[in-house]
């Protein structure tokens, strides 16, 4: 159970920046895992500049990522991407601190979530393992205020010592042992540039989906075919209120629609012809 953080003065329960900044606080090490993100990074880095080590794993970009975040002062670790789940606790394995921040290249710490942060680990308590951040994500020039988007939690702030990253790829999720509080403020997220990206990751993530359910035993079922990706739109556009985002809320629950479909396809597929090749 997540309980959310006191709140201390400032606008809407919020610290001021200018409150924390001048309060003593546990250190916190910035972990980031790239592959071509030179679009994304500088964001990301920036909004989290109050971190006193930053690491970046990358996995062999060929655009300007690691000259970007070494430009900024971060620790530059170039490995083969091992999986998501894996590519991000290695991340933690390299962090110099025992707090550490967990954030993607398309990320970005919003003014109010960083003294919220700061806060925190000023707090200093011990029966708390993490913190989670309420991730708002933009589409098509606005930020997603239904269909299940909003508020979005995801624990990102953990002690390493009490916490690894766990899921099955490409959807990992922190596990911590202990006590998870929320955060005040939005961490937020610009996954996609676009439709033709936002398809792009849907048939690259779907591939993996199919792949791992493939390996731990499950087959493909007409039933979960036929019933899920319905179920899965009227749920994000009626249930969860996706139709107050307009026509982008209409555009989302259609394509998260598809993902379910595009995925139980692919697990046909691979019982039919074996291992579909990834993407390039």
């Amino acid at each position: 159970m997540m309980a959310p953080l006191p709140k201390t003065p400032g606008i809407d329960g919020v610290p001021s920046p200018e409150l924390v900044s001048t309060l003593p606080r546990r250190p916190l090490s910035l972990c980031v895992i790239t592959r071509d993100e030179e679009r994304n990074l500088a964001r990301c880095l920036d909004s989290a500049a109050f971190a006193d080590d930053v690491v970046v794993l990358d996995s062999g970009s060929t655009d300007g990522t690691v000259e970007l975040a070494r430009a900024r002062g971060a620790r530059v670790f170039v490995e083969p991407f091992r999986g998501h789940v894996a590519q991000k606790n290695r991340a933690v394995e390299l962090a110099k601190h025992a707090w550490v921040l967990s954030l993607d290249a398309d990320e970005e710490v919003s003014p109010p979530l960083r003294a919220s942060i700061e806060q925190a680990l000023a707090d200093g308590r011990p029966d708390v393992a993490g913190f989670a951040l309420a991730r708002k994500t933009a589409y098509a020039g606005r930020f997603i205020e239904h269909g299940g988007w909003w508020p979005e939690w995801r624990v990102r702030l953990v002690d390493r010592a009490r916490a690894r990253w766990g899921g099955e790829d490409p959807h990992d999720r922190i596990v911590a042992d202990g006590r998870i509080e929320r955060l005040e403020g939005a961490l937020h997220h610009y996954a996609y540039r676009d439709l033709a990206h936002h398809l792009e990751k849907v048939n690259r993530y779907t591939t993996t989906m199919a792949a791992g359910l493939h390996a731990r035993g499950v087959r493909f079922s007409a039933f979960d075919l036929l019933t899920h990706p319905p179920a899965h739109f009227l749920k994000m556009f009626v249930l969860r209120r996706g139709f107050l985002d307009g026509w982008r809320g209409f555009v989302l629950a259609t394509i998260g629609a598809f993902y379910v479909f595009l995925k139980y396809a692919k697990l046909w597929e691979l019982g039919q012809r074996g291992p579909v090749a990834p993407p390039p």
